[in-house]
């Protein structure tokens, strides 16, 4: 390829990059933005982060609740240890379970519950809460794009 020619490619990879990433859903929590897959149906939700071995840093997993109630998470089939991190409609920070361990007992792994109502639950890597310094009645801000739960 000529110099000329690789000049006019890379404004164009740049650009084609730039749109990719603009796509891809994202969340700004304690002042740092985590790119998120969305799980906003039951299917989604039930398998959430099932079977996976890593989670790469800075991603996560956004659950979006069709209303405002205690919600309870559990790690069945989760090999990954996680901060599962648990929102209000507000998008205000009502319940933490850090450095939840990953679960191989099947049906016998526990649940662990938010206690206040929630419609939001952000799941990332364990440890992501403490290091943030996340307190209840921290922010949650969506990126454009991901859609606020229905009756919001």
């Amino acid at each position: 390829m000529s110099r000329s020619l690789r000049l006019l490619a890379l404004p164009l990879l740049l650009l084609l990059s730039a749109c990719a990433s603009a796509r891809t859903p994202w969340v700004e929590l304690g002042g740092e933005r985590f790119q998120v897959e969305i799980a906003d149906d039951d299917d989604e939700r039930a398998r959430g982060l099932m079977f996976r071995d890593v989670l790469p840093e800075g991603h996560g997993m956004l659950f979006i609740h069709d209303r405002q109630e205690p919600q309870a998470y559990w790690m069945k089939n989760t090999r990954i240890a996680l901060d599962i991190l648990y929102f209000d409609n507000e998008r205000r920070l009502v319940a933490q379970q850090r450095d939840v361990p990953p679960c191989s007992a099947g049906d016998r792994c526990p649940a662990y519950p938010s206690r206040r109502p929630a419609r939001y639950v952000l799941e990332l890597n364990a440890g992501q809460a403490a290091r943030l310094g996340l307190e209840n009645g921290t922010e949650l801000r969506f990126g454009p794009g991901i859609p606020d739960a229905p009756g919001r």
